[in-house]
Order: C-alpha cells, then structure tokens, then sequence
C-alpha cells in the first residue's frame, strides 16, 4: 500500500490509520460528500460529529486546553488517512488551522472558551484572507469596530465564532467574532467539490476588547504557523487522495476487458500507472520529509519543506486523478463514478492556500532571502 512512511515502533500511527478506515466503513466518504452538495451545506453536520467525538477536531490542542496534545505527525497520518477515504470535511483549515491558533495563542478566557468550544465539535472559522483592501478595525468605546471583507472562508454557515484578522492604525490584530454578531454577513457559493464557501462582510461590527486573541508580532508568527501547518495537512490529504485513486484505478484496470484482454496488460496502460506510481510515492515521501524537518530547530528548512511538500502533493494529486479518470473510460466522467469525486476534492485543496506554481515562487523567495 501506498503511504507515507513513518517510524511506528508502538503502532501508535498504525491504529490512527485503521481508526479513520472503521470511521469511513459507517461514515462513507463520497456519500458524505454528494449529500453535501445535494443540501448545498458547508458541512456534513452528522460526519462532523462523529469526527469531534473521535478526538480529532482537537488533535493538536494540549491537554490543558481540552485537546489531545499530539503532533504534525500523527496530524499528517490523520489527514493522509481521510484523503485516502474521501472524507471531506474541511478538517485542515476548521481543526487544523484553528487548532494551532488556539493551541499557541496567549491564554486567556477568551482562547480557552474557543478551545473548549473546538474539542466539543463547535465550528471556529478562520477568516483571514482579505478582499481588496484589509479588514479595519477601529476603536468604538471599549472595543472595537470591524469594517472590510474577508474571502474564501471554510464552514461560515455551521460556524459559532470567526478566527479574524485586522488591522488596527497599522497593528495586525488577531480576534475572535461570535458568528451571530450584527453586522456580520455571509455569502456563499459553491465549490468545485460541491461544498461551499463563503464571503465574509463585516459593517460596523462590535466586538469587545476581550475578543483579542493577540496582537502585533505575536498575531503574525501564529498565523504563519497556523498556514504552515495546515498547508502540510493539506499535502497529507492530497497525498491520500492520490494514492486512492491510483489503487482504485489498478483494480479496475486489471477487471476490464477489451479485445479480449485486461486493458491492465496493454504496455501503454502499464507505463502510465507506473508514472501515476512514481508521482504518489514523491508526494508521500514529501509529506514525511515536511514533518520531520518541522520537528528540527532549522525553522527555515521546515518553512521550504511544507512548501515543496504541499505543490508536489498538489500536482500529483490533480494529475493522478485526471488520469485515473481517463483510465476509467466513459464511466469515469459519470457523476456515479467515485473517481470523479476524487478529482474534484484534489482541485478543491490543492487551491487551498496556495496552488502548486504560488508555492514554487514563494520557496524560490524565501530560500534567496535565506
């Protein structure tokens, strides 16, 4: 089996990727998925359940925050796993991202309540990219007032509180927004997935003072390590995505039957599943070589690995997928082909913060500034 390989001398990793196979045996994935889009929800609201009650919304919380206090290691086995299932919750950027924030933030109320709301199952949306100009935020009594936009954001809908970032005279601002707060609305539109995502516009928006969760350089360097993490969930799921796909695709080739042979012994076949191979066990193997330079004190050797990791993983994803669909014949482009659904999912998160060719500039700048 295809996978990311990563010492397990306790079996640890073994019995995570085998909790998420009996999880997807009574929560299907690409069932999950087509209901979603049938509801044109943002969430499979029964699957997000059963998912925050298997710990994994607050994987990579501490202990003390109501988390399980684990690593990017077991995170990357996880999301490897429910890629290789097809379950397409927005774990990477609604646990992920929103789990490393509220793990390293400053403690206070504010961030322990948030913390405790994500182990629960509660949503907590991060809303950090900005439209054209940043989100405002000016001083209105005690607290604050929001003004701006805010794009792309995962989960709005099913959401209780926004992650939200802002510039107050020139600070960068880190704050949480109660979802139900006046002056916040929400317009969605649908995915490539058929999932959906939201434009967030906030018009003389109150918040309190308590809803800072940090400020000035502190509110950067978490949001950098919260994308930097969730870009290497993102590679981990592609990674699954695509050597599902793959496997799935191996097994129909060698049952279908033209001219009298399985198409699996015609040469051409051969060569391309061997390239498709090649593409899943780079994208694996950069998964791998991400975490464990994460784990290492070169801070910058981790930043250019997660990059290289999530544009291998993106490409081959995307690639392996289109291929398996031709290899699937007429009834890969049918809505009841699962493998279509794969390819759908990969396009979806290989654009998440950041497609392959984005990432290749910003490792190119970041290792000449090195």
């Amino acid at each position: 089996m295809l996978q990311a390989m990563f010492d397990d001398p306790g079996g640890e990793l073994a019995i995570l990727r085998d909790s998420v196979g009996g999880f997807a045996a009574m929560h299907p994935g690409a069932a999950a998925l087509r209901r979603k889009r049938a509801a044109a929800a943002d969430v499979d609201a029964p699957t997000w359940k059963a998912m925050a009650e298997a710990g994994w919304a607050a994987l990579l919380l501490p202990e003390g925050r109501g988390g399980s206090g684990l690593t990017m290691r077991e995170q990357a086995v996880l999301s490897e796993a429910l890629g290789r299932h097809l379950i397409s919750e927005p774990t990477a950027v609604l646990c992920v991202f929103a789990g490393t924030i509220l793990a390293e933030a400053p403690e206070s109320s504010e961030t322990l309540r948030l913390a405790a709301a994500l182990a629960g199952g509660e949503i907590i949306s991060p809303a950090l990219l900005d439209a054209t100009a940043p989100l405002r935020a000016s001083r209105a009594g005690s607290g604050l007032s929001l003004d701006g936009s805010k794009l792309f954001v995962e989960g709005a809908r099913s959401a209780s509180a926004f992650l939200v970032s802002a510039d107050h005279d020139g600070e960068p601002l880190l704050l949480s927004v109660p979802a139900r707060t006046e002056g916040v609305t929400i317009a969605e539109r649908p995915t490539v997935d058929g999932a959906m995502i939201a434009t967030l516009r906030f018009a003389n928006c109150r918040v309190p003072a308590e809803s800072i969760l940090a400020r000035g350089a502190a509110a950067t360097a978490l949001i950098e390590r919260a994308t930097q993490c969730t870009r290497l969930a993102l590679a981990a799921e592609l990674a699954g995505i695509a050597t599902s796909a793959l496997e799935r695709t191996i097994r129909y080739v060698k049952d279908r039957v033209q001219f009298g042979k399985a198409i699996a012994s015609f040469q051409v076949v051969q060569h391309r599943l061997v390239d498709m191979w090649m593409d899943a066990e780079l994208a694996c193997a950069s998964v791998v070589n991400a975490v464990e330079s994460l784990g290492k004190a070169d801070a910058p050797a981790g930043q250019l690995a997660v990059l290289a990791a999530k544009a291998r993983a993106g490409d081959a994803a995307v690639s392996i997928c289109r291929r398996c669909v031709h290899l699937h014949g007429a009834m890969g482009f049918t809505d009841e082909c699962d493998i279509g659904l794969s390819l759908k999912r990969a396009i979806a998160l290989d654009a998440t913060l950041g497609q392959a060719e984005t990432l290749r500039l910003e490792f190119l700048a970041r290792e000449r500034a090195a």
